[in-house]
């Protein structure tokens, strides 16, 4: 979660407009690493998050998991790309499988369909072979993988290096410029 939500923060701070959609083990998971409440509610989660980072309404606009009438739902949005941050392999192998029974799985299977970026950061360890082949699928369906490691060679400090690293690599594949970690070879 502390990816996902310094990602969220990136992304904002970068001018972004952010369409946010997330699942009720994501609350869990901000609740139990993060000691984070995220409202059930997508509009008090909306309220909340706009007050944490300091944002208009209109650059983070939050769903619940059945509005389908989102503007990610279709592949006539306006979205550019998505990023699954943390991705469970729950959600990993409905995206695989194109079950859309969600927004997220939706949206998803919009940027696939649609052949725009799809960026899944797999949240477990170690993967089993069911995992894998979930993962390999989406990869040959044009999908970025990017497990969460952090390199070392960059000398992090602090738990937040590692976390900018990983994050600073999500906004590399969305080529979104950023200062969170030192280019390789500059």
């Amino acid at each position: 979660m502390p990816y996902g939500i310094r990602l969220l923060e990136c992304l904002l701070q970068a001018g972004k407009t952010v369409y946010l959609v997330y699942s009720q083990a994501a609350q869990m998971v901000a609740q139990q690493e993060m000691d984070f409440d995220l409202p059930s509610s997508p509009a008090e989660a909306q309220k909340l998050l706009c007050k944490h980072f300091n944002v208009a309404p209109e650059q983070l606009q939050v769903f619940g998991k059945y509005e389908w009438f989102a503007p990610i739902a279709s592949g006539n949005s306006v979205a550019d790309a998505m990023v699954v941050c943390p991705a469970s392999m729950g959600t990993v192998a409905a995206i695989a499988c194109g079950t859309a029974d969600t927004l997220l799985e939706r949206a998803a299977d919009v940027c696939i369909k649609e052949k725009r970026p799809l960026v899944l950061v797999p949240r477990e360890a170690p993967f089993s072979a069911l995992h894998l082949e979930n993962l390999l699928k989406l990869a040959n369906y044009g999908c970025t993988v990017l497990p969460p490691s952090p390199g070392f060679y960059t000398k992090p400090q602090s738990v937040e290096d590692m976390v900018d690293f990983v994050v600073g690599r999500i906004l590399d594949q969305l080529l979104i410029p950023h200062n969170l970690t030192p280019k390789w070879g500059a």
